[in-house]
């Protein structure tokens, strides 16, 4: 018997028939209208509107006041429809519907047992590739120099601060609860790398209650001093997504006895069954991935996309 429930988040109707063949749980976000086959976050108590910023917690929030103590299964987990968990080599890029079913996590192992939480392989935030540094990071090199030339010196605020805007992070620790502020503190000055995508496999819903009734009112009291207007872009008009995910990490590691596994990407062609008659090949992801790079997407779009001439 499967051990795992596996909720899915999507904002595609069209993706409904792979999350299935999956074997996991739909679950739709956005503005999209979806048929009644699909988990929603604008039901009952929500903060379905604020999907726009909050991101994928829109959900995690409506979960934990409806539906969490419903939950079946000895674990329960968290994916997107392009980002899966998988026991195998986190590189892969599956270029065929066929091949991410075979690569897919289906039930956690029995070797896992003794862990109360699974969290994606970190990703280091110290490798710097310089035309985006100097894109994006150059006010905070004028201010402290080291960044260039000294990888320790970027940790995960240097990284916070050049992708969603300086002062954000500094700022939102301060409203943090005093049981996780120096702490967290330390964590984001000190830590090179951290577990991204927020994105866990859980075996404990108190862990998960603890978690949510810990992130949630810490980000309304970010959402009061920070507000919606001034937001812009991608990387500020989701900044309560953001600061979840460098929370995540941090609280997890703290509060639990955790491990990892890897994280797959999988192309949008992929999970609307086009893949099944067309393969990307190696040349076509190297020439969309510099496609994407070049016209100044985001540092994980350039996995999304598989575009065609």
């Amino acid at each position: 018997m499967n051990n795992l429930t596996m909720f899915c988040l999507s904002t595609e109707p069209k993706h409904l028939n792979t999350i299935k063949e999956f074997s996991y749980l739909p679950v739709g976000l956005g503005k999209e209208k979806f048929s009644d086959d699909w988990f929603v976050d604008n039901k009952g108590e929500n903060i379905s509107i604020k999907n726009k910023y909050y991101g994928e917690y829109t959900f995690h929030y409506w979960l934990w006041k409806n539906y969490l103590n419903k939950a079946e299964g000895d674990w329960i987990g968290f994916c997107q429809y392009r980002k899966f968990w998988s026991m195998e080599n986190k590189n892969l890029l599956p270029n065929s519907l066929d091949q991410l079913k075979s690569l897919i996590l289906k039930e956690v192992p029995n070797t896992y047992k003794n862990f109360d939480i699974i969290l994606g392989e970190e990703s280091s935030v110290s490798k710097l590739k310089l035309m985006k540094f100097l894109k994006r990071g150059l006010k905070l090199f004028l201010k402290k120099p080291s960044y260039l030339f000294d990888k320790n010196t970027r940790n995960i605020k240097f990284h916070f601060d050049m992708w969603h805007g300086a002062n954000y992070l500094e700022k939102a620790i301060q409203l943090l609860d005093n049981e996780n502020r120096d702490d967290f503190n330390d964590f984001v000055n000190t830590k090179t790398s951290f577990n991204p995508h927020n994105m866990f496999i859980c075996k404990s819903k108190k862990i998960i209650k603890d978690y949510y009734a810990t992130v949630f009112p810490w980000l309304k009291r970010c959402e009061d001093e920070f507000g919606f207007d001034n937001l812009s872009g991608y990387g500020q008009t989701r900044i309560y997504g953001f600061l979840a995910e460098r929370f995540m990490s941090y609280w997890f590691k703290k509060n639990t006895k955790h491990t990892t596994l890897p994280i797959i990407w999988s192309f949008e062609f992929v999970l609307t069954n086009y893949g099944t008659q067309h393969e990307c090949t190696d040349k076509e992801v190297r020439r969309q991935n510099m496609k994407q790079y070049e016209e100044g997407m985001s540092l994980f779009a350039k996995y999304y996309w598989c575009l065609w001439d």
